[in-house]
């Protein structure tokens, strides 16, 4: 699940407290981490039945201790495997990573969304809220783990994976570190699990499609090699510079069209009611006249700017004199409340075709995000209680579902200060990593209504020099960020991944 810090942001208030002396290094103390004592390991079995085929598999969720140069631990990663059971040669079963991002959100999305073999039963035929439990666990027959061994990872500070003793939380939270030590638990599942031979895959959602591109980039190096098969990012944001300035507002522009034809705010008769050549038309809108109108400011002719107006206003349902008064730059927050404030209703970021209503219609932005609070808590419920009853996990400490503090002290790529990844770009690694292996494919599965990571901007990054574009697969759905709340798009997208991973 993405980036959710504009989320946190609106939900929840931080109280920083400092005192000099004695009293900072009392609270200093209060943090310090607990004691490693021996890794927490619980194993189990299940069995599920997809597409005809009675899978059963062995389930080990336990915790790996990351040592320091003294062997010292420093930290825990807490993890889900599911093995298939029966397997005569391990080394020709593929094995799949699976992340989440946040940064700070722990893997429970796609664990419980669509990979795994249990479901939380949310998705729906149209958008809607999950309500009030109970909320249903079942069997995942669109679960993968028929072409695939799954591994749902919590980097550290999400889920129960957490700093031990003398640990510290800045070893882990940056686009680097965290490459850093997932990519320490990958060698180290590897090896204890000997399936260095086996096919290997990542598979990231929102920030977690960072994180797999800068793990392809730190495992890709140093003669300790980890050489994957495959890459999958869901709903990706990989060069931050697309989620602000200039280039946000261009990557937003077929993302806002989408939804607006939608809610049929488009003219749609205009385009015979072919939305494909609707997309195209708002793709090639986006980097042309609304591109030049950005970069032209008040140095572009008055016509040609009132052109781009109602060129834009066409292509979303915005009216021109709000376009104009944003000066053409309708970022997330202001079109999320825009687009039908005359009916009371504000869209969802996550999914724009979810809708809600906020206190009062006159705010410039919306104040929640209606596809954001029309599933958690079903998902949290769900994990809880898959772990509890079905698992039979027992944790001191709670499940960290997304963790403020992770998101609030993560650290760029280039090192830039704290509040989120900052200017990260993390393309050039992941394309390095394709050149230098001639196998390694990337498919990009998108949302159209996604306004958190918008897929037009997911399309650009990826459009970079160096990126092999012959093994590069591009998968689209009618729904939003997390676009196995869908139905229809739950069950096309285990068919585009399934394919992805058979076809090596």
């Amino acid at each position: 699940m993405p980036d959710f810090r504009h989320i946190l942001l609106v939900l929840l208030s931080a109280v920083f407290l400092s005192a000099p002396g004695f009293a900072a290094e009392l609270k200093q103390d209060e943090k310090k981490g607990p004691e490693a004592g021996e890794p927490a390991v619980f194993t189990s079995t299940g069995k599920v039945t997809i597409g005809g085929q009675l899978i059963n598999y062995d389930i080990t969720a336990k915790e790996t201790f990351l040592l320091d140069k003294k062997d010292e631990a420093k930290a825990s990663i807490f993890s889900f495997s599911y093995i298939k059971k029966g397997v005569s040669d391990p080394a020709t079963r593929p094995v799949m990573f699976v992340f989440n991002g946040g940064p700070g959100s722990a893997s429970l999305w796609l664990h419980m969304g669509t990979f795994g073999p249990k479901r939380v039963d949310v998705a729906t035929d149209k958008p809607t809220d999950d309500g009030a439990p109970p909320y249903p666990i079942v069997d995942n027959i669109h679960s993968i783990l028929d072409v695939a061994d799954l591994v749902f990872i919590d980097p550290v500070g999400t889920g129960f994976s957490r700093v031990l003793e003398d640990g510290k939380g800045e070893e882990h939270w940056g686009v680097d570190q965290d490459a850093n030590s997932v990519g320490r638990f990958i060698r180290r599942w590897l090896t204890e699990n000997k399936r260095w031979a086996s096919p290997k895959y990542l598979a990231g959602e929102s920030y977690g499609t960072t994180r797999a591109a800068a793990l392809v980039a730190e495992l890709n190096d140093r003669y300790n090699d980890v050489a994957f098969n495959g890459v999958i990012l869901v709903s990706a944001i990989l060069d931050f510079e697309t989620d602000r300035g200039s280039y946000g507002y261009i990557g937003s522009i077929p993302t806002q069209a989408a939804i607006g034809w939608h809610h049929n705010k488009v003219d749609k008769a205009k385009w015979n009611n072919d939305f494909d050549a609707f997309l195209k038309d708002a793709r090639d809108f986006a980097v042309s006249d609304y591109a030049k109108s950005l970069l032209l400011g008040q140095l572009q002719d008055h016509q040609a700017h009132d052109a781009t107006v109602q060129r834009y206003a066409e292509f979303t349902g915005l009216k021109p004199a709000y376009i104009e008064r944003a000066r053409l730059r309708v970022g997330v927050g202001r079109f999320m409340k825009e687009l039908l404030r005359d009916e009371g209703l504000t869209l969802g970021r996550y999914d724009g075709r979810y809708t809600g209503r906020d206190d009062d219609d006159v705010g410039e932005r919306a104040k929640s995000d209606p596809s954001g609070y029309a599933m958690d808590a079903a998902f949290t419920a769900a994990m809880n209680d898959y772990m509890t009853r079905q698992l039979g996990i027992e944790m001191q400490q709670d499940y960290t579902v997304l963790s403020y503090e992770v998101n609030r002290n993560w650290k760029s790529l280039e090192g830039g200060g704290s509040g989120g990844p900052g200017y990260t770009n993390v393309v050039p690694g992941l394309a390095r990593g394709m050149r230098e292996n001639k196998d390694m494919k990337v498919m990009l599965a998108s949302g159209y209504y996604d306004q958190a990571t918008p897929f037009f901007a997911a399309e650009i990054s990826l459009a970079e020099p160096g990126v092999p574009q012959d093994r590069l697969v591009k998968t689209y759905y009618p729904a939003g960020h997390m676009m196995y709340l869908d139905k229809g798009s739950l069950e096309q997208l285990a068919i585009d991944v399934r394919a992805f991973v058979k076809d090596r």
